[in-house]
Formats: structure tokens, C-alpha cells, sequence
């Protein structure tokens, strides 16, 4: 503790904002989740790259959050630093007519509306999307049809060094919910996107729809970590679920939603134990069924995670 003390002496120093055994249930959109040993948020790359450089020091473990929003965090909590990216990596703005440069820790909803107010097209798809784009980029993040990869054209990453370098699409090698940062560990700083000139009585009436969409389909009045599984090839996992039964199916306040039973959510006051157990009885249950094994999409960190 001594040295996370320290730590957090020097981070506050360069300015970075910290605080001790922060819950992390604040800070993800299950509302589940112990605390973090140290929560930092950092307002540029140089922060991020002191930050990164003092935790390497000291052999003393990080994670970069998101918006939190396609995360599950254990009940005991994060060891080491959890880091947020706020201040400058929180900017959108237009350049070059259709390029939108977006810092990684923009909210999704704040992109889509610097493409709308610019008349740009092909972010309609993101409209509602509860992440941030550096997030979306980590894991090529997609919906109706639309996927991050569709308009990315480049981004800055920070290694664990702190060195950065520009990587294109090519390089990051997207796949289904899949970059290869998820393996490099890369840390997105800034994204670059490249869409089309559209109208924005257009782009706007798309977006709505399919805001509107999402309240009809989705169970947005309770806490969740959006869709629960990745979709199985040939099939669609809340589907399958509901062939299984499981709509509705419950461990304590974690609970197979029954407006749409691709989603688990969270009742009022299920723990992470709540829903990796009811996550591992859906599966069994819909491979019983189905014969499809059903493979988590949700990310599960922190002490003694794990979903089997």
C-alpha cells in the first residue's frame, strides 16, 4: 500500500485526478463491480505516459477503462490502477471536410453528433452505442449493420513504454468484436474517421430510428453490460436462449431479460458471482439444447475473475 500511496502522491503532482478504493460499480453500466485500488483519470497522452511509466516502476498492475459499458469487474475488486482517459481525450472535431479526428475517450453519442452536425454519414449505426470510440475501436464494436472498421481510416496508441505510433486498419487487423489490441494491449489515444458528405435531415431521421429501435428491443431501464454473448456463427444467441426457456431466468438479481434474452441485466442487487453463475447456466443449458456453446462477450476482470 505504501507504494500505491506514492504512486498516487505523484500522479496528483502532474495533475492527474486519483482516488483511492474507488467502486468500480460507479464506474460500469452494470452498476456491479469492488473497488479499484487506485482510480486515475488522466487528461493527455503525456499524463498517460507518466502514469503507464510510474506503474512500470513499480511492477504495479493497470487497466484501461472504457465507458464501462461491456464490462463485467469482480467483487473483490481491481488490484493495482485503473485508468480513465478525460480532458483532451474526450475532444471531437472536423478536419479536412469529411475526416472527424476523435480523442479516445469520446463518447460514442458525441461522435455521431459532430458527424450529424458536419452532414456526415456512416456513424449512424454507433447512435447509441453506451461506449467511447476508443473502445469501439478495441473491440471493432459494431450494430445493425455497422461496424467501427466501415470508417476508421487510423489511430495513435500508446504502448506499455509510453511509445506512440499511428496504426492503420490493416495493422489492427479487425474481426468479429475483435482488434489486435485486445492481444498487443495497445492503449487507443486517438482515432481517426473517415466518412461520406450526407444530409443531415437524413442522418438524423436514421439515427432516431434506430435509437428508437434499441428502447423497443432492448431493456435500457436496467443495468446491463449490453449483449451478454458474441454471436454464434449460423445463429443468434438470445434466440437461442429463448428456444433453452431462459427468458426471464434468474441467480438472485441477475437475470436473462425478457424484453430481449441476449441481455443479462441487473435487477437492483446482483453481484458479479450472480451473473458468472447465471451466465455459466445459460450456456450449459443452451448447449444442451442447441448443441452451440455460447462464448462470453462481456469483459470480466478484476481478483479472482474468471467464468468457469
Amino acid at each position: 500500500m505504501n507504494q500505491l500511496r506514492d504512486l498516487m502522491q505523484q500522479l496528483l503532482a502532474c495533475g492527474c485526478a486519483c482516488s483511492a478504493e474507488e467502486p468500480m460499480s460507479r464506474h460500469t453500466s452494470f452498476r456491479i463491480g469492488g473497488p479499484a485500488d487506485l482510480f486515475v483519470t488522466v487528461h493527455d497522452e503525456a499524463q498517460l505516459c507518466n502514469c503507464l511509466r510510474l506503474c512500470r516502476e513499480r511492477e504495479i498492475p493497470y487497466f484501461l477503462l472504457g465507458n464501462g459499458s461491456n464490462l463485467l469487474v469482480s467483487d473483490d475488486g481491481v488490484a493495482g490502477v485503473v485508468i480513465q482517459l478525460g480532458g483532451s481525450f474526450c475532444e471531437v472535431r472536423c478536419v479536412e471536410g469529411n475526416t472527424l479526428i476523435c480523442g479516445a475517450g469520446a463518447k460514442l453519442t458525441a461522435v455521431c453528433l459532430a458527424a450529424l452536425h458536419n452532414d456526415l454519414s456512416g456513424m449512424e449505426f454507433a447512435y447509441g452505442i453506451p461506449g467511447t470510440v476508443g473502445g469501439a475501436v478495441y473491440m471493432n464494436a459494431g450494430a445493425y449493420g455497422g461496424e467501427i472498421k466501415q470508417v476508421f481510416s487510423g489511430c495513435r496508441c500508446m504502448d506499455a513504454c509510453g511509445n506512440v505510433v499511428t496504426l492503420s486498419a490493416q495493422e489492427l487487423q479487425f474481426g468479429y468484436r475483435s482488434s489486435i489490441l485486445q492481444q498487443t494491449h495497445g492503449i487507443v489515444t486517438e482515432v481517426t474517421l473517415t466518412l461520406s458528405v450526407g444530409d443531415a435531415a437524413q442522418i438524423k431521421a436514421q439515427m432516431d430510428d434506430l435509437v428508437q429501435r434499441r428502447r423497443d428491443k432492448q431493456p435500457l431501464e436496467f443495468p446491463s453490460a449490453g449483449s451478454t454473448f458474441k454471436r454464434p456463427e449460423g445463429h443468434f444467441a438470445g434466440a437461442l436462449i429463448e428456444q433453452a426457456g431462459l427468458k426471464g431466468y434468474a441467480v438472485a438479481d441477475a437475470q436473462v431479460s425478457e424484453k430481449h434474452a441476449g441481455f443479462v441485466i441487473n435487477r437492483g442487487n446482483a453481484t458479479c458471482a450472480d451473473v458468472v453463475q447465471l451466465v455459466s447456466e445459460v450456456q450449459q443449458k443452451v448447449l444442451a439444447q442447441s448443441g452451440v456453446i455460447l462464448q462470453p462477450e462481456i469483459c470480466l476482470i478484476g481478483r479472482n475473475a474468471s467464468w468457469n
